[in-house]
C-alpha cells in the first residue's frame, strides 16, 4: 500500500489529522499509530504543535527527540508564547527586544550545542553594539539583559525537558556596569519645578515625597488613600506599602499636605487619579515625560539667558539638562538620613541596594579637627 502522502514529513507511525471547519480555517492535529495491551490499533493524541508532537513520538518510541526539536528557534517560540505575556507589559517589551537580538544569533542554534564559551562571544560581540533601552543607560548593560534573560529561557527549557545539560550561562562574567550616579540637588529640582506645568508639580511632589517608581506614581488614586495611609502595590516587585501621613501627634506630614492640595483642586472632570490634568484625564508616561522634558528645556533656556550676567547659571544648566523623572527616586533615597528607612520607602528587601544604587550623596563625616 503506497505511504500516504500527508505524513511523508513525519516519523513512522505518527499521523497527521486534517479537518476544514465552518470558518473556512484548516484545524491540524498529530497522532501516534499505536497499540493497546490487546493488541487493538489506538491513536494517541499529540497535540497540535509540530515540534512537540515529535517530542512525544520519541518518547513512545523510546528514541532520541529529532535534532529538529531542540533547535533553539522552538524554545524561543514557545517561551514568546507562554512565558512573556504573563511578566508585567513593561517587562514583556523590554525582553521581546533581548529576545530579537538573541535570535539573530541563536535562532538556528541546536540548543545542547551552545557552551559558556558561546555565551562569552556572544557578550562581547554586544559589547559594542549594544545599546541602551533609554538615555543614559550604558550600552553594556543591554548584552548582560540578553543573557540574563538566556540564562532564564534555559531554565524553563529544561523544565520542558528540551535538554538536560547544565546552564551554560552559569559562571559567565557579565559586562561590568556603572550605575548611574546623577544627584538632583535642589538647585536642578527648583529651576524644573517653577517652569513645570500644574500636573507635572503634582507627580514631582508625589515622587519625591514617596520615593516611588514613575509608574507606581500615576497610577496612586484616591481610593487608595484609607485609613490616614497612602497604600502603595509596586508593579515591579509587587511589595505592599502603607505611607503614613500624620505623625503620632496628628501633625500632617508634607505628603499628606500636598494630597490635600491635589483633592481640593477643581476639575472639569472629576478624576479618581491623583496625577491628572486640570481637564481630570490621567497622565501616562508619554504624557508625563513630554511634560517633563518641556519644563527642563524651559529651565535650560532660562538659565542660559541668565547665564549672560552670572557665569555659574551655565554649569547649572549643563546639569539640568542630565536631569530625568527616574532621579526623584534617588533623590528622596539620598536626602534621608536613615538608610533603613529609606530602604523601607523605597520597598527595598536590602539596605545594600539602597546605598549601592539610589544614595547618590557622600555620609557626611566630621575631619580630623
Amino acid at each position: 500500500m503506497r505511504p500516504k502522502s500527508t505524513a511523508r514529513d513525519l516519523p513512522p507511525r505518527m499521523l497527521r489529522r486534517t479537518k476544514r471547519l465552518v470558518s473556512g480555517k484548516v484545524w491540524e492535529s498529530f497522532y501516534y499509530n499505536g497499540r493497546d495491551g490487546n493488541g487493538k490499533r489506538i491513536e494517541i493524541p499529540l497535540g497540535a504543535d509540530l515540534n512537540e508532537a515529535k517530542r512525544k513520538w520519541a518518547e513512545l518510541e523510546c528514541k532520541p527527540a529529532p535534532v529538529e526539536t531542540g533547535i533553539l528557534r522552538v524554545i524561543f517560540d514557545r517561551y514568546e508564547r507562554d512565558t512573556i505575556p504573563e511578566k508585567a507589559p513593561g517587562t514583556q517589551i523590554e525582553n521581546r527586544q533581548c529576545l530579537g537580538q538573541l535570535r539573530k544569533v541563536f535562532d538556528t542554534a541546536p540548543i545542547n550545542a551552545i557552551t559558556p564559551q558561546h555565551i562569552a562571544q556572544y557578550r562581547d560581540s554586544r559589547k559594542s553594539k549594544a545599546k541602551g533601552a533609554e538615555a543614559g543607560t550604558p550600552a553594556t548593560s543591554r548584552a548582560n539583559r540578553e543573557i540574563q534573560l538566556f540564562s532564564h529561557i534555559w531554565n524553563m527549557a529544561r523544565e520542558w525537558g528540551y535538554t538536560e545539560k547544565e546552564n551554560p550561562c552559569r559562571g559567565v562574567r557579565k559586562n561590568k556596569e556603572t550605575p548611574r550616579d546623577f544627584y538632583a540637588d535642589d538647585a536642578i529640582w527648583s529651576a524644573v519645578y517653577a517652569e513645570a506645568a500644574e500636573e507635572l508639580k503634582d507627580a514631582m511632589d508625589i515622587a519625591y515625597l514617596t520615593g516611588q517608581r514613575p509608574a507606581d506614581v500615576l497610577k496612586m488614586m484616591e481610593t487608595d488613600l484609607r485609613d490616614g495611609a497612602l497604600e502603595v502595590k509596586q508593579n515591579k516587585t509587587k511589595k505592599r506599602l502603607r505611607i503614613i501621613l500624620d505623625d503620632e501627634n496628628g501633625v500632617r506630614s508634607e505628603l499628606g499636605l500636598v494630597l490635600d492640595r491635589i483633592r481640593a483642586r477643581p476639575r472639569k472632570i472629576r478624576s479618581l487619579y491623583l496625577v491628572a490634568t486640570p481637564s481630570g484625564m490621567p497622565l501616562n508616561n508619554h504624557k508625563l515625560r513630554r511634560r517633563f522634558e518641556a519644563a527642563r528645556s524651559a529651565a535650560v533656556n532660562e538659565l542660559m539667558k541668565e547665564s549672560e550676567k552670572d557665569s555659574t547659571k551655565a554649569e547649572l544648566a549643563a546639569r539640568v539638562r542630565q536631569f530625568q523623572f527616574r532621579d526623584i527616586r534617588p533623590k528622596a533615597a539620598s536626602e534621608i538620613k536613615d538608610v533603613l528607612a529609606a530602604s523601607k520607602l523605597l520597598g527595598h528587601t536590602q539596605q545594600e541596594i539602597t546605598k549601592k544604587i539610589y544614595v547618590r550623596v557622600g555620609e557626611n563625616v566630621k575631619p580630623t579637627r
